[in-house]
């Protein structure tokens, strides 16, 4: 089947949430049985999920060519409808135009003037809303994590030099001390052989 199963379950619940027009009243003013009319939004939902789901399994320059296609249309012409398919885009996770803070803002302006949506446009604009920012805190959590672990290692690596530092130190001083003391040694050596030299006979027999 074209439609996967996943975009089946959430058309289903698009069409539940759309759908409250056709729920029944009381039983005692229950309106005679009719067929009951289709809902205008339903099409326009179902254009912004294949859009979503077409973002998410194109190939790379196919999913350029659509995000390129949606975000012209939003500038060139803004309207409500190609603004949350822009915003939509934005959302999808998956392809190289992907940015989740720039959904949230453009989703943000978008729910604050609601009367301008369907119901089913504002439920969809709400959950991707709530989608980007909860990712968002993700992605935060995670950088500070990652920065938390590169400012540990630079701990470490800092405190591993230190006692590095502190070896060639210690190792440079005892070279000067051993240097010093065979110095004085020389010193003590030559002074003898000195003494020596000038008194033959106070070597001994």
């Amino acid at each position: 089947m074209r439609r996967s199963c996943a975009h089946a379950g959430v058309g289903c619940l698009i069409a539940l949430l759309c759908g409250c027009s056709l729920v029944p009243g009381t039983a005692d003013h229950a309106p005679p049985p009719s067929t009951p009319a289709a809902d205008p939004s339903l099409g326009q939902m179902s254009s912004y999920l294949d859009m979503m789901e077409r973002l998410s399994r194109a190939t790379p320059a196919e999913q350029a060519e659509i995000a390129q296609r949606v975000k012209e249309a939003a500038e060139v012409t803004p309207t409500t409808s190609n603004r949350l398919r822009y915003a939509l885009a934005l959302a999808t996770p998956g392809h190289g135009k992907t940015d989740e803070s720039a959904a949230r803002e453009l989703l943000t302006q978008l729910l604050a003037t609601p009367e301008t949506m369907l119901p089913a446009e504002r439920a969809l604009a709400w959950v991707c809303l709530k989608d980007v920012e909860q990712r968002l805190i993700l992605q935060a959590e995670n950088q500070r994590l990652q920065a938390s672990e590169i400012q540990q290692e630079r701990e470490r690596n800092a405190a591993i030099n230190r006692r590095l530092q502190t070896e060639i130190d210690d190792n440079a001083r005892l070279r000067k001390e051993l240097a010093e003391a065979q110095a004085k040694l020389d010193e003590i050596t030559r002074i003898e052989r000195a003494i020596i030299q000038r008194n033959p006979g106070s070597g001994g027999p």
